[in-house]
């Protein structure tokens, strides 16, 4: 194809990237950007093989390097927004909600506690929260002496059970957030409930004498799994609260006003399950590490988690 002919067939493509990378270009042509620039991209191979005039090629060399800038710019813009919000954001979210993350804590943390105390006054208390193939299967799970701990598996399968982790604890901590949306009571009970399973599991390993194998498996992952939990269900009450308290708006207001705040908070805590889940099948799991070990780093890391929040951020004024 000869050059003049190259170039009324795909003059108005170019003319169309050149305002697409204009800065007042509306919002409706920017969304061409992908294609367009794709094009452009093969119109200067195109041009390069066939050797074209050298004007013409350092125009579709000039578009294409804009057009890498905006996409590439774009990224950079994307991952600097995200590491602003685990700085600044995230943390400064959880600081202005510090109540109701200390009232979803108390709801979560005092049945955890209750239950993990009762097995070891009644042994029987541990059914009223598991059945006795639930017992059985946390049993065979935490046994001593077995290589990995946790789940009944082989040793090639730790990204499954970081998906399975991932996928399971996200689930618990949506359905505490969600439960909001009945007024909060949904929320409540979600923390409640999880507390009493979670405390009903370790009273019952520790009673057995299954304590040695059960602490230094959750140590790792408890700081990131169980702030999580928290953070989800203050989020839950943040919605219901709205609900039973809008105030001078609409409930359909101050539910939209609520949601903006608790959805960085939950976004946050997203984060955290997925980090628990990769602690969880890759780290929590290895019986051949020392338990001592084992509670350095789970030390270390709730350490860092409550410095996280108490103190990141603040020189931002928060």
């Amino acid at each position: 194809m000869k050059q003049n002919l190259f170039r009324s067939r795909h003059e108005q493509t170019w003319e169309t990237l050149e305002a697409v990378l204009a800065k007042d270009a509306p919002e409706a042509l920017r969304t061409r950007f992908p294609r367009l620039y794709r094009q452009v991209c093969q119109h200067l191979a195109v041009a390069r093989t066939r050797l074209y005039s050298g004007r013409l090629i350092q125009r579709l060399e000039h578009l294409v390097l804009a057009g890498h800038q905006r996409l590439y710019g774009s990224a950079r813009q994307h991952r600097g927004r995200l590491a602003g919000f685990f700085a600044r954001d995230f943390p400064v979210a959880v600081r202005r909600e510090w109540r109701l993350v200390l009232l979803s804590a108390l709801v979560f943390y005092l049945p955890l506690t209750a239950m993990l105390v009762a097995p070891q006054i009644d042994p029987d208390m541990v059914y009223t929260v598991l059945d006795a193939d639930m017992v059985h299967d946390i049993e065979s799970m935490y046994e001593p002496g077995e290589a990995r701990i946790g789940e009944s598996r082989g040793a090639d399968s730790d990204v499954l059970m970081f998906a399975f982790y991932a996928y399971h604890n996200t689930g618990i901590g949506f359905r505490a957030f969600a439960g909001g949306l009945l007024f909060g009571v949904g929320a409540l009970f979600s923390l409640a409930f999880n507390g009493l399973f979670i405390g009903a599991v370790a009273g019952h390993l520790v009673r057995i004498g299954y304590g040695g194998t059960f602490w230094p498996f959750v140590a790792g992952h408890s700081a990131l799994e169980l702030t999580a939990v928290v953070l989800c269900g203050a989020g839950g009450l943040r919605l219901g609260l709205a609900l039973l308290a809008p105030g001078r708006y609409s409930r359909r207001h101050a539910l939209r006003r609520a949601a903006s705040r608790a959805v960085p908070i939950v976004g946050g805590a997203a984060a955290m399950f997925f980090l628990a889940a990769f602690v969880e099948g890759f780290w929590s799991s290895m019986a051949f590490v020392p338990a001592p070990l084992k509670y350095a780093v789970g030390l270390a890391l709730w350490t860092l988690v409550t410095v996280y929040f108490l103190f990141q951020g603040r020189s931002h004024g928060h």
